[in-house]
C-alpha cells in the first residue's frame, strides 16, 4: 500500500505494554477503513469497517460498527503517505484520495486530536521542521517496551491472514510497459525506482505548530 492512516486511542498511561501493542496492532488493521463521518461537539464519530471470508467459499462477510471518541484521547497517525512510489498506480491512487485525507486531517487536528506524520526513511527531509523536533522532544517515557525502538518488518498472525486481493507481488499492479517507463522517470530524477521516496507528499499539510513528525517506534510511543 502506498498509505495508511493509522488511528489510536491515548490512554497509554492505563494500558500495560503488551496490551497496547496488542491494540495497537488490531488498529493498524481496522483504521485502514476507518471514515470520520462527522464532528459532532467534541467528539469524533467514527465508523469502522472489517470483512473476512466465509469458511469455505469466495464470499467476503462486511462489518461495520459506529464508534464516539473523545478528540483529545485520539491521535491520526499517517504511514507512508510519499511523494513518489515505486508503483504508478499507487501514486495515482494517491492524488485521487489525498486531498479527503488531508480533510480528514484538518477536521480532526482542529477538533483536538493529536496528528503524527511517520513517512518512513525520509526524517533528513524534515531534520529541522518544528513537528520533527516536537517530536524529538517529546518527554522520553521509561515504561516503554524495549521492543518499540526497533523496526517491525512484520507479523506472524498478520503473515498468516488471508487478504480479499493478491499482495504476493508487493502490491504491484502497473501495466508492465507503464511501469518500466515510470521507473526510468524515477531514474532520470535521480531517485532509486525501487525505494524513490525522499519525503512526504505535499498533498498532505504538516501544522509546524500542532503537529508530529517522526517514524521511530520509541519516539511515537513518548509522543502518546
Amino acid at each position: 500500500m502506498l498509505s495508511q492512516t493509522v488511528v489510536y486511542r491515548l490512554k497509554v498511561p492505563i494500558m500495560n505494554s503488551s496490551s497496547f501493542l496488542r491494540s495497537a496492532i488490531i488498529f493498524m488493521v481496522i483504521a485502514f477503513s476507518a471514515d470520520i463521518r462527522h464532528l459532532h461537539g467534541d467528539d469524533l464519530k467514527l465508523e469502522f469497517r472489517s470483512q473476512r471470508r466465509v469458511a469455505s467459499s469466495d464470499v467476503w462477510e462486511r462489518t461495520t460498527t459506529q464508534q464516539t471518541w473523545a478528540p483529545v484521547e485520539t491521535a491520526i497517525i499517517v504511514c507512508d503517505v510519499w511523494d513518489k512510489h515505486h508503483c504508478l498506480n499507487a501514486v495515482r491512487r494517491l492524488e485521487e484520495f489525498a486531498p479527503r485525507m488531508n480533510d480528514v486531517l484538518k477536521q480532526a487536528r482542529h477538533s483536538g486530536a493529536t496528528v503524527i506524520h511517520s513517512p518512513s526513511d525520509c526524517m533528513p527531509a524534515y531534520a529541522k521542521h518544528p513537528a520533527r523536533q516536537r517530536a524529538i522532544r517529546a518527554p522520553q517515557d521509561k515504561s516503554a517496551p524495549i521492543q518499540v525502538a526497533y523496526w517491525c518488518s512484520q507479523i506472524p498472525s498478520e503473515e498468516l491472514a488471508e487478504y480479499p486481493i493478491d499482495q504476493s507481488d508487493g502490491g504491484e499492479d502497473d501495466d508492465p510497459a507503464e511501469h518500466a517507463t515510470w521507473a526510468a522517470e524515477l531514474t532520470a530524477l535521480g531517485r532509486n525506482p525501487g525505494m524513490p521516496w525522499k519525503m512526504q507528499s505535499p498533498l498532505i499539510e504538516i501544522d509546524g505548530e500542532q503537529d508530529y513528525i517522526s517514524d521511530k517506534g520509541d519516539e511515537v510511543w513518548n509522543i502518546l
